[in-house]
């Protein structure tokens, strides 16, 4: 699970609750027919953006928020340097077996494409274009959730307007007004709260998540790309470097510092 996100739910919405409680009685935030015209028009204008499939297909990918998969670029290079010194010492073919071992698919056919002897153009156009594909499938889920964000708060708004309608019709009865105006404004809160609680930060972390996971694929493919054009291992983790951040570099140097002395020892 990610802890980030699990915080941030309960702290915001933990918060708010907690100065409603200050302020009064929480029920008077409970309005069914506000709820009704938040959610029901915001799901009804989704389904009218997108298809069917699509819409339906967001709700799998809002696991993927609460979901966390550690990021460990040191092991993953220090996996790719292992594949490439195997592809040099017993030559690309070797990379067949090895191809079984690896749950991740791209990495799975990258070194499948290698044994079968694909040229570096072929094997480059194949891997970039997996990347396109998965972005493009990210960037619908993301957008679903965006274009929610957009519409919850103006259902919010026309649901005001409902209630600023039936209290405008009943200014014969003063005392019908405040309660009346309350309920108006609370459709506006019910909208604010999806777009800027849910829907908007959902949108953001799913385009993070989704920066995080082409990096990692870019730097499979530049791995095999090396692998395919005979490079020394060392000389490929140089490579590799340039698509991570100073702080990962220093890491990845440190680990690898000891990975070293360690092996020096054990010959000694």
């Amino acid at each position: 699970m990610d802890i980030a996100t699990i915080i941030g739910v309960i702290s915001g919405l933990g918060l708010i609750t907690a100065s409603i409680f200050m302020g009064g009685d929480i029920r008077i935030f409970i309005n069914i027919p506000s709820m009704m015209i938040v959610g029901g028009g915001t799901l009804a204008a989704t389904l009218i953006a997108y298809p069917l499939k699509e819409v339906f297909g967001v709700f799998k990918v809002m696991m993927k928020v609460f979901k966390m998969e550690k990021q460990d670029y040191t092991r993953l290079i220090n996996e790719l340097v292992r594949l490439a010194t195997i592809a040099k010492q017993q030559g690309v073919l070797a990379l067949e077996a090895e191809s079984k071992k690896v749950k991740h698919p791209l990495l799975k056919q990258g070194l499948q494409m290698l044994s079968d002897g694909f040229p570096k153009g072929t094997l480059i156009k194949i891997l970039v274009g997996e990347i396109t594909t998965m972005q493009e499938r990210h960037k619908v889920g993301r957008q679903i959730f965006t274009e929610m964000g957009k519409f919850a708060p103006a259902f919010g708004m026309i649901g005001t307007l409902i209630g600023l309608v039936q209290m405008l019709a009943s200014l014969n009865d003063p005392s019908t007004i405040g309660p009346k105006m309350a309920v108006a404004l609370i459709t506006t809160f019910y909208g604010a709260l999806l777009a800027n609680v849910v829907f908007l930060p959902m949108a953001t972390k799913l385009k993070r998540r989704s920066e995080i996971e082409t990096i990692e694929m870019k730097l499979m493919i530049e791995a095999m790309v090396a692998i395919a054009e005979g490079e020394n291992p060392k000389v490929m983790v140089d490579r590799l470097k340039v698509f991570l951040d100073k702080q990962i570099k220093e890491q990845l140097e440190k680990n690898m510092n000891k990975s070293s002395a360690g092996g020096a020892r054990k010959a000694a």
